[in-house]
């Protein structure tokens, strides 16, 4: 029915009061629109100019009336998130503001179905479809490559987004026990005979990925040779009893249950274990890695569940100085430049900090350290004679 066929009928209604008539007339487009015209000629022109002006305005009044109602009656979205196991923490804080904001912008509600693990376990579950996840906030861009090689990310996901897809960062710190019997204050020490580390696998964590990497630079990267490196990761990984499969059971394992000498984690997990009460002594290294954390929508799946439109928006929230002031609560360091600066102070300062590039990139990263039977498996080996 035309815009001019619905005045035409408002205009009987306002005039002869017929309002049962013609809102069924409205609902079942059955008025003969001849008759409706004819009864508006018979009026004088004062009266075919009020009737139409009133139709008009009462017009006007019904669209915006069911223009709000059309907002009202939006449909509640799930976002589905998985994270790599830390970040609860943090998301814990975030989600709600986000839930919040959204609500008041566009009058919908929207609810998280939040999955938290190994950041390596997490990569597999989404990749194999039992994780369908709107949403990926991993430990490393690695993992959200090998989701885009499985053909669920877009190619160029880290081009399109804020700070090249790095929503959070943070560096390796060393934990040591009360007093630091053991004496550890550089990466070097870690493969002292008597040193017991408790750290997590680099075929199911980040974290572990991370360390491996910061070990290993922490040799190549102030001069020293690469069978320099690869003998000295060798002792280091001969001390470790168990590795875990993520940093929060590592984690659970030092600080709740008390094993091993040394943990070795993210900055923040370390910050954030001394805001829970488990103040032990720890060392930041000089040097050390930028442990760079990616987020980004799932394209397949945000497509498949109809939440692209959401889960953009709850992404680029993650990069916002609210969200990103609860990062830095967390200790994190904040990839905001405003944020960054109000929180300097609070991290120690690095001597030489390098980055996955410096170790020449993610897809070298991957063939050289950590395909079947590359340097990690190595290690592995060794340590086991």
């Amino acid at each position: 029915m035309g815009k001019s066929q619905h005045l035409t009928l408002l205009g009987i209604y306002l005039i002869g009061g017929f309002q049962t008539y013609v809102m069924k007339a409205l609902r079942n487009s059955q008025l003969s629109y001849q008759r409706a015209i004819r009864v508006l000629l018979n009026g004088n022109s004062a009266q075919r100019f009020v009737c139409l002006f009133l139709a008009g305005t009462f017009l006007s009044v019904a669209i915006a009336a069911c223009s709000g109602s059309s907002s009202a009656s939006k449909a509640d979205v799930k976002l589905r998130l998985v994270s790599y196991s830390v970040t609860k923490a943090a998301h814990d804080r975030i989600i709600p503001k986000f839930v919040e904001k959204w609500k008041k912008q566009h009058n919908q509600n929207v609810t998280f179905e939040q999955s938290y693990g190994g950041s390596g376990t997490q990569t597999t579950a989404v990749i194999s479809g039992s994780q369908e996840a709107d949403i990926v906030h991993l430990a490393l861009p690695l993992d959200v490559n090998k989701i885009q090689q499985a053909g669920l990310i877009k190619s160029d996901w880290e081009i399109k987004a804020p700070r090249n897809g790095v929503v959070t960062r943070s560096v390796a710190a060393i934990v040591t026990r009360e007093g630091n019997p053991k004496g550890i204050k550089t990466w070097e020490d870690l493969a002292k005979d008597d040193v017991k580390l408790i750290a997590a696998n680099p075929k199911t964590s980040g974290i572990a990925i991370w360390e491996f990497l910061a070990m290993w630079g922490s040799v190549t990267q102030t001069g020293g040779e690469e069978a320099t490196a690869l003998d000295y990761v060798t002792k280091v990984y001969k001390n470790m009893p168990v590795l875990t499969k993520d940093a929060r059971e590592a984690s659970d394992l030092f600080f709740q249950k008390g094993q091993g000498d040394v943990l070795i984690n993210y900055e923040n997990e370390v910050i954030l274990a001394e805001q829970n009460g488990a103040k032990l002594p720890y060392v930041i290294p000089q040097v050390n890695i930028s442990i760079d954390n990616p987020v980004t929508v799932v394209d397949k799946y945000v497509d498949k569940h109809g939440t692209r439109e959401v889960a953009q928006a709850f992404v680029d929230f993650l990069y916002s100085t609210e969200a990103q002031r609860e990062f830095a609560k967390l200790g994190y360091r904040s990839v905001n430049p405003t944020v960054s600066q109000e929180v300097v102070k609070q991290y120690p300062p690095i001597k030489t900090l390098f980055t996955s590039l410096d170790l020449g990139g993610w897809d070298q990263i991957q063939k050289k350290f950590f395909v079947d039977g590359a340097i990690f498996d190595k290690v592995q080996t060794a340590k086991k004679i």
